[in-house]
């Protein structure tokens, strides 16, 4: 029997199990049907992401929030590392301004700040805009996958 993952929908909220060796075939929601491993940047919810960080799919959070100039300048950056990062890991940003306990919960100090979770843990993070290559490279750093 293959192993399988929790991986939470980025899009409702939604625990799914799926087996691992099925992680490439594009696996989807099985409630509202949103492909859980999508190589693009989600916005989410505070709820959505205490639920999201327990997955065992490593997941890359960006906190932000839209007055903040190097925010919007690594947005495209941290959209090109989603495409580099995925399937291994899925990457997902977080409003401060409209999630206003989040960088209270996480101790975000300064943004953009970048935490990397899985299984419940935070593994790692980051602060201050960066190329998607560093931010790629960091990532496979802390979790000691190739690219």
């Amino acid at each position: 029997m293959a192993e399988s993952m929790r991986v939470t929908c980025l899009e409702c909220g939604q625990a799914n199990r799926v087996p691992a060796d099925r992680l490439l075939a594009g696996p989807k929601c099985g409630v509202c049907g949103a492909p859980l491993i999508s190589g693009k940047v989600t916005e989410i919810e505070t709820e959505t992401l205490m639920k999201a960080e327990k997955d065992d799919l490593p997941l890359l959070v960006d906190f932000w929030a839209p007055w903040c100039g190097p925010c919007r300048q690594m947005a495209p950056q941290f959209q090109a590392a989603a495409g580099m990062l995925t399937p291994q890991v899925r990457l997902a940003k977080i409003n401060t301004e409209s999630n206003p306990t989040v960088a209270q919960r996480y101790r975000i100090q300064g943004i953009p700040a970048f935490v990397l979770f899985r299984g419940g843990r935070e593994v790692a993070r980051a602060a201050g805009a960066r190329p998607a290559a560093d931010l790629a490279a960091f990532v496979r750093g802390k979790l000691g996958v190739t690219a």
